[in-house]
């Protein structure tokens, strides 16, 4: 008795399902942003950073209380290189006095410290930062799209560059509404999604476009259905890997580096889902046909395959 074939898993079945479940939320996190706006940390802001070096490691809920006490608002305090070492950065005006006023605050706890830098970043370098920020995601799709579209066909193109998007929006939309810190770390994640999406999406792109070629029988959602069935178990095993470490940065890392680590784990979820469904549907939805994936004859080879090939002479001699 013969083996029963096992039948791939019907991804693209549900592609209507998950096409609404996208744009829902994509159009919750427009919402959101346009709402709640981002919360934009000093990097973009503007303000002033003071470095402070502890005796004894702080409680940093204790620190936040001492600053609250004092009457300073919109502050970050989180440990910089070790747990003895406290970075605040506070939305205050910049002036010769404000770090020793933080210190003489602190130190009226009884706790021994002493400062180690101060800093100010002014609103004009925090305004560009945020152009050149935009500026490098929207460069970063369009290289993106350029490579795939040369890489593999435009239409392959475009189902990745707007996967990538819908990634970014909606890691955005999420830290609007839980209004965390977005600064330079958590647009660096960004970036660093983006290339873990379009890792993801390449390699089923690379699947697919081998199976048009090479299988003979189904439609387009067929083809594209099995391509995923066979590069699945490497999708789940890299996003796997990749969310066990990610999640140790979060718990183990320390505070500074809790919204990107948080970031990239969002991303690292989210792109896969849109790997396998809003890619894949939407190369369905453009209509990719066994045509596109047809490689163009080389110039002075047309019909070179139907000439016979004459053994060189001195093989007729022998």
């Amino acid at each position: 008795m013969s083996e029963v074939e096992k039948k791939p898993i019907d991804f693209m079945g549900i592609r209507k399902s998950a096409a609404v479940f996208s744009i829902v939320l994509l159009v919750a996190s427009f919402i959101i942003i346009a709402v709640n706006g981002l919360n934009l940390g000093l990097d973009f802001t503007g303000g002033a950073s003071v470095e402070l070096q502890y005796e004894t490691p702080p409680e940093l809920d204790e620190v936040r209380g001492t600053l609250s006490d004092a009457g300073y608002e919109n502050f970050v305090v989180q440990n910089f290189g070790n747990e003895s070492s406290v970075l605040i950065r506070l939305s205050e005006a910049f002036d010769d006095e404000l770090a020793g006023r933080v210190t003489d605050a602190l130190r009226a706890t009884g706790d021994e410290l002493e400062l180690v830098s101060s800093a100010f970043v002014g609103s004009q370098v925090g305004e560009e930062l945020k152009e050149d920020s935009g500026l490098g995601l929207l460069l970063a799709l369009a290289v993106v799209l350029i490579y795939v579209g040369m890489r593999f066909q435009f239409k392959f193109g475009i189902a990745s560059v707007v996967p990538l998007a819908h990634d970014v929006i909606i890691i955005l939309g999420i830290f609007s509404l839980f209004q965390w810190t977005f600064d330079l770390s958590v647009l660096a994640a960004l970036l660093a999604v983006i290339g873990y999406s379009l890792n993801d999406t390449i390699v089923v792109a690379d699947r697919i476009r081998e199976n048009f070629r090479k299988m003979r029988v189904g439609d387009a959602e067929h083809i594209i259905n099995e391509s995923i069935h066979q590069t699945i178990s490497r999708t789940l095993n890299t996003s796997g890997t990749t969310l066990a470490v990610l999640l140790a940065l979060y718990f183990f890392g320390g505070e500074a580096i809790n919204n990107f680590a948080i970031a990239l784990i969002i991303g690292v979820v989210v792109g896969t889902y849109s790997s396998i469904y809003v890619s894949a549907s939407l190369l369905i939805a453009l209509g990719v046909t066994r045509e596109d994936m047809v490689v163009p004859p080389k110039e002075g080879l047309v019909g070179a395959e139907e000439e016979e090939e004459q053994p060189p002479e001195w093989l007729n001699r022998m």
